[in-house]
């Protein structure tokens, strides 16, 4: 998995018997900041944009391979060990709306499959998408499959570059959308003016204080109040989105701060309207201290933790979702929950790439 924030590849391995499922080895690749640079710059429309796609689609699968073998090497597991590789790959574009919806993942599967020398399942949002749905959020199905305890009413939240609640009720059924910004803004805002990649525990939103009137005029984009299925992207939530709100007389301190608040009260104003018992929370908002602790007080009595608290690490979440939706894949087996992403119906997701 590599996320909206492109600034590395989540790899693990994973033995399933039956209906469970144990986390064996784990590895995080770091994206060069060259090819970070690619990566980010196709948030906007751009000069020779099929030569750079295509060109960078083949250095993302070259990365995936560095990643699977690094991970192998850790586990002392040899390649044939290894069913298949569930590959995400990396958005470059994701339009829901419109006439003509589309979303976009790149790394090659077919160069991926012959650097490893292992089954590749690839391109999951699409088919969500060709039958009417938003080809997201797709990891609400394996959060109910793997992340919640039987009559318990959970929220699962992922605070990835882009942030998404999946809600669980006791009797097992399930809705899940994308709620707004998770990082996206506050590790570009970082980024610009501190030169950092995130704001590492939160400490410099910490140091700041909350713009209430910023964070009043951000929270009334229409997104926040658009009714689900809905799902969106840092090709919406970007700097020059935040720029339309900034007079300049802000210091970069408060800003941080706010766009933190930003991210807790899009999530807060929903889960505070659902009948929950529980929120763990996964992703790398989950290493938020400012974010985890405004969270906790916004839910008041509604009890907030990490998915750690039921013996899985928030950092490996979002890779294991797309391990186990390569598992449905391969058996035959649906991965979307057309309640979430607007499907007509159930789908079997993502292509085949045989070693």
């Amino acid at each position: 998995m590599s996320g909206t924030s492109a600034d590395g590849i989540d790899a693990v391995l994973i033995t399933t018997e039956g209906e469970q499922s144990e986390l064996l080895g784990s590895h995080h690749r770091p994206v060069p900041a060259p090819l970070r640079d690619k990566i980010l710059a196709f948030r906007q429309s751009g000069p020779d944009e099929l030569h750079r796609l295509a060109t960078l689609d083949v250095q993302l699968a070259k990365e995936y391979a560095s990643a699977v073998s690094a991970l192998l090497d850790t586990a002392q597991l040899e390649a044939a060990a290894v069913t298949a590789i569930g590959c995400h790959g990396q958005t470059i574009r994701h339009h829901p709306e419109g006439d003509t919806p589309y979303t976009l993942q790149i790394g090659d599967p077919n160069r991926l499959a012959e650097l490893t020398g292992i089954t590749v399942v690839s391109d999951f949002r699409r088919r969500d998408m060709a039958a009417g749905g938003q080809g997201a959020p797709l990891v609400p199905a394996f959060h109910r499959a793997r992340l919640v305890s039987a009559g318990v009413a959970t929220a699962v939240v992922n605070i990835g570059g882009i942030a998404n609640i999946s809600l669980i009720t006791a009797d097992g059924d399930v809705a899940g959308w994308d709620t707004g910004p998770g990082n996206t803004l506050m590790d570009g805002w970082i980024l610009q003016n501190q030169g950092a990649p995130f704001d590492r525990n939160g400490e410099w939103a910490a140091s700041g204080t909350i713009i209430a009137p910023l964070l009043t005029a951000l929270l009334q984009d229409p997104y926040f109040t658009m009714r689900p299925p809905k799902s969106t992207g840092p090709e919406y939530f970007h700097l020059d989105w935040l720029a339309a709100n900034l007079s300049g007389d802000e210091t970069s301190a408060d800003v941080q701060c706010t766009l933190a608040a930003l991210t807790v009260e899009s999530l807060a104003l929903t889960l505070a309207q659902q009948p929950i018992d529980v929120v763990r929370v996964c992703g790398g908002g989950a290493r938020n201290t400012w974010l985890m602790q405004r969270l906790t007080d916004r839910l008041g009595e509604t009890a907030v933790t990490t998915t750690e608290a039921i013996g899985v690490d928030p950092e490996w979440v979002e890779a294991w979702a797309f391990a186990w939706l390569a598992e449905q894949t391969l058996a035959g087996q649906p991965g979307n929950v057309p309640a979430v992403t607007g499907a007509t119906g159930s789908r079997v997701l993502g292509g085949i790439f045989p070693a």
